[in-house]
């Protein structure tokens, strides 16, 4: 699964982008506010619909332009091609394509391209709220299982009215018992797809992070949102006055959380920032590892400012990981040299070097040949 070609009009401040991409290595250097960071998230655009960087959509066109347009076409694991496609205007409209069809949703073009991103908000998977981790958590079982979705939308749907009777002055108890039997049976059926997908993910996870990582004691553990020893119609049934009194169902699949601990303790209290960067690196590329694995196929790896996040040490110990995976990696740094310096020990590898100045993307490989052959 890689990106062939991308094509960016009116993103931020790229007034007009048209590059090909190896299928490898992509390493992106330019100063701070030239662009760099928006031929990532334009890839990201492509891959789910929205910003790593912003939920807003007006600041990502350009200014003086009423729409973005990202078009890409991604070379499949059978060899076939499929362009995708995303315009967004100011008024918030916005257009999906996939396969030369118009799409529904954002969720159409995630199932063709599978990305995983790395820059400095990624360290939320620590800090960050359940929903960061829950959303961690469902991007490999949206990916892994078919009937994901559908049954993740199901269960919006039966919460929206579910709370909507909880508001009421008087609640309507046949109704509601409606609700609660379809709700309990979508909840449990995610509960399984997440155990599933979070069981394989612990065991390569562990295996992986005594590279990363030389601290005992991390332990990973997927809560479901309620407790384990009690099923979901029980919880329903016994937390109805609790509901009521705060307007909205209180447990549930969608407060599901992984918990990351160490000895016990919250490891985002516990590790330093830097221990931290290289516990939050393991967990993106197990996330990938075991995709790979339950599919066969490969997901796109976008890191934003590397030399910025890690130490040279850990630089070269990430790269390695790209590289044993084999798969599509876009990479961004101010300095041309230290994104160099990463890759220089990879005799198998020829990155694709891209350099951007104020808006502008240039492919400047024959540089990145010379370095590699001093």
């Amino acid at each position: 699964m890689t990106l062939k070609r991308l094509f960016i009009q009116n993103l931020r401040n790229l007034e007009g982008v048209d590059i090909h991409p190896s299928s490898r290595v992509n390493l992106i250097f330019g100063e701070n506010g030239s662009g760099k960071t928006s031929v990532l998230e334009a890839i990201n655009l492509l891959a789910l619909g929205r910003s790593f960087r912003s939920h807003k959509h007006k600041p990502l066109i350009r200014h003086q332009q009423t729409a973005f347009t990202v078009f890409g076409r991604v070379h499949t694991d059978d060899e076939s091609e499929v362009p995708i496609g995303i315009n967004r205007s100011l008024d918030g409209e916005a257009q999906f394509k996939a396969n030369g069809v118009m799409v529904a949703s954002a969720a159409d073009l995630a199932s063709h391209l599978p990305v995983q991103v790395i820059n400095s908000d990624t360290f939320s998977l620590l800090e960050g709220s359940p929903k960061v981790r829950r959303q961690f958590i469902d991007w490999l079982v949206f990916h892994v299982e078919p009937q994901f979705f559908p049954t993740w939308k199901a269960i919006q749907r039966c919460l929206k009215h579910r709370n909507s009777l909880l508001r009421r002055d008087r609640i309507d108890r046949f109704e509601l018992a409606s609700w609660d039997q379809e709700l309990a049976a979508l909840t449990e059926k995610i509960h399984e797809f997440r155990s599933a997908c979070m069981l394989q993910f612990s065991e390569s996870f562990s295996q992986l992070l005594g590279e990363f990582l030389t601290l005992d004691g991390i332990r990973l553990s997927y809560y479901r949102g309620w407790d384990k020893e009690r099923n979901y119609s029980e919880v329903l049934t016994e937390g109805l006055e609790r509901d009521q009194r705060l307007g909205y169902t209180h447990l549930g699949s969608h407060r599901a959380d992984l918990k990351i601990t160490v000895n016990g303790q919250d490891a985002a209290e516990l590790l330093s920032r830097g221990q931290q960067k290289l516990l939050v690196c393991a967990l993106k590329i197990a996330q990938g590892y075991v995709f790979n694995q339950i599919t066969g196929r490969k997901s796109i790896y976008l890191v934003d400012d590397l030399p910025a996040e890690l130490d040279d040490k850990h630089r070269q110990l990430l790269v390695h990981w790209l590289d044993t995976m084999q798969t599509q990696v876009f990479i961004t740094g101010v300095e041309q040299e230290t994104l160099l310096s990463s890759w220089r020990d990879k005799t198998d590898v020829v990155p694709k070097m891209f350099h951007v100045e104020q808006g502008r993307v240039r492919e400047v490989s024959e540089i990145l040949t010379s370095g590699l052959n001093e």
